[in-house]
């Protein structure tokens, strides 16, 4: 259990990670970051105030922009950046939040060159590859929180259509994170049917097509990106990590040939354990399924050079 975990963005997002990590009970110190005085600090004084209530031992700590006490962590998260207000799209983030997070990360790294860096912020799939660049890591040490989150709203909505138990459902999708991502049907099932058996196509592609405005839809209803679900998402890649579990997930890491594609920060299943990525799992798609995986990393790609373009490195 003495493992260390650093939150660096101690807004909704990174604060919720702690919350449910610290509740898991599996590693020993959570250390909230933030820039903004008092805010780490506040809540993590409030998450160690639950440590009685919800029977767990794990020390959380907050502080402000003292990289000195993430030291020795064996996970980094990065929450940090601006969030997606209505009418914005992830592409606008670019600019600002690349820049936040190539600080953050060069930070971060100088104190803990042995870390494992989860990356949460927007636009994910560039922002993974920010800090890729930035911290000169190999890949399977550098990913990015998408598909988990995408694959849990995917399988919330099957749960909800068919009135029936959300850990019955297994989803699988790959892609970028957003409206290009590439739901799989055809590798989604309930209780080991196939999902193909139970729905007809018109609702299938109902719930596609909002799993993949998921994101989306939380911003119309609250102004401000999601939270509960990403922090859930990051905390159990989190647990698959500290406890080497060899978990089978969809993260965004940079591919080097996997499903014909180079150097593009994409979605696609691996196995998570104690070393980060362990592997890459290829599974076999049919022409449309790659078809849609292959547009969807043309527009990573786009948004990629926008980030070249800005010559940060």
């Amino acid at each position: 259990m003495s493992k260390k975990i650093t939150i660096i963005g101690a807004g909704n997002v990174g604060a919720t990670v702690a919350d449910v990590l610290a509740n898991k009970n599996i590693v020993s110190d959570i250390v909230l970051l933030d820039i903004k005085p008092g805010l780490a600090e506040g809540k993590a004084l409030d998450i160690w105030e639950s440590s009685r209530i919800n029977y767990f031992d794990t020390r959380v700590k907050g502080y402000t922009d003292d990289y000195s006490k993430t030291a020795n962590s064996d996970v980094i998260v990065i929450t940090s950046g601006v969030p997606r207000r209505p009418g914005m799209s992830r592409d606008d983030l670019i600019g600002t939040n690349a820049k936040i997070v190539k600080s953050v990360a060069e930070k971060a790294y100088e104190y803990s060159p042995d870390a494992i860096f989860i990356i949460v912020s927007n636009p994910l799939d560039v922002m993974t590859y920010t800090a890729y660049l930035t911290t000169g890591l190999p890949r399977h040490r550098v990913f990015g929180m998408a598909g988990v989150l995408d694959v849990g709203r995917f399988e919330a909505f099957i749960a909800e259509e068919l009135h029936v138990s959300p850990k019955d459902v297994s989803a699988l999708l790959m892609g970028g994170h957003g409206d290009t991502m590439v739901p799989l049907p055809r590798y989604t099932t309930v209780a080991g049917i196939p999902l193909t058996e139970l729905m007809d196509d018109e609702t299938i592609e109902r719930l596609v097509k909002r799993t993949q405005k998921g994101g989306g839809e939380i911003v119309q209803l609250l102004g401000t990106s999601a939270w509960y679900a990403p922090g859930a998402a990051v905390a159990q890649m989190i647990e698959a990590i500290v406890l080497d579990s060899h978990r089978v997930m969809p993260v965004c890491v940079m591919l080097d040939g996997e499903y014909g594609l180079e150097n593009v920060a994409l979605g696609v299943p691996v196995k998570l354990g104690e070393n980060g990525v362990e592997n890459i799992l290829e599974v076999k798609l049919n022409k449309e399924e790659m078809a849609l995986l292959y547009q969807s990393a043309e527009h990573v790609k786009e948004v990629m050079k926008v980030l070249d373009d800005l010559k940060l490195f």
